[in-house]
């Protein structure tokens, strides 16, 4: 998110507690949008506190190091937990992300092609992404393809309703009568 938001990089790693939030204006499909970017815990110790961050999400990406099995072990836990969190009405079709980070450590690599191929096929075919925080591959293609996602996502749900405009006015009181004497 701060590669993405602020063009910046930090070799300090300094995990999430809680949830991290930015915001970021972008043209999409000429379309001017503010997006909204929550970067939750990836700890179990913050699971409690999903519903109240994923609420009205529109996309969900997940993110695992791809120089890391286990967390691309996890991830299946994760969509399912935010899934469980968000309970959107139609959960098969709410937009996903595989974003596998760290693509610039490529000697590093533990989690294979075929098997992320394999995980995104048997879950709706779900688009993925290689990016680097780091070198900056690929970062702004996964936010503006999530984006994008949301846009198509939201144009779809079924129409908001919206009342129409209540103007309040104040109450016109009687002026007090002058007494004499």
């Amino acid at each position: 998110m701060n590669r993405y938001v602020n063009k910046q990089f930090s070799f300090q790693y300094k995990s999430t507690i809680g949830a991290d939030f930015l915001t970021k204006e972008v043209n999409i499909d000429n379309k001017v949008v503010q997006l909204q970017l929550w970067d939750t815990a990836g700890t179990e110790k913050f699971n409690s506190m999903g519903n109240q961050f994923y609420r009205n999400a529109e996309c969900c990406i997940l993110v695992y190091d791809l120089t890391d099995v286990k967390t691309f072990e996890t991830i299946d836990s994760w969509k399912n937990e935010f899934l469980n969190q968000l309970n959107p009405k139609n959960p098969e079709s709410f937009p996903f992300i595989l974003l596998g980070n760290k693509c610039d450590r490529v000697s590093e690599r533990k989690v294979q092609e075929n098997k992320i191929k394999q995980y995104c096929q048997n879950n709706n075919n779900m688009p993925f992404i290689e990016t680097s925080a780091k070198d900056n591959t690929n970062v702004d293609k996964a936010f503006e393809l999530g984006a994008s996602l949301a846009l198509k996502r939201n144009s779809e749900d079924d129409e908001i309703f919206i009342p129409q405009r209540v103007e309040i006015k104040p109450i016109n009181q009687p002026k007090p009568k002058k007494k004499c004497c």
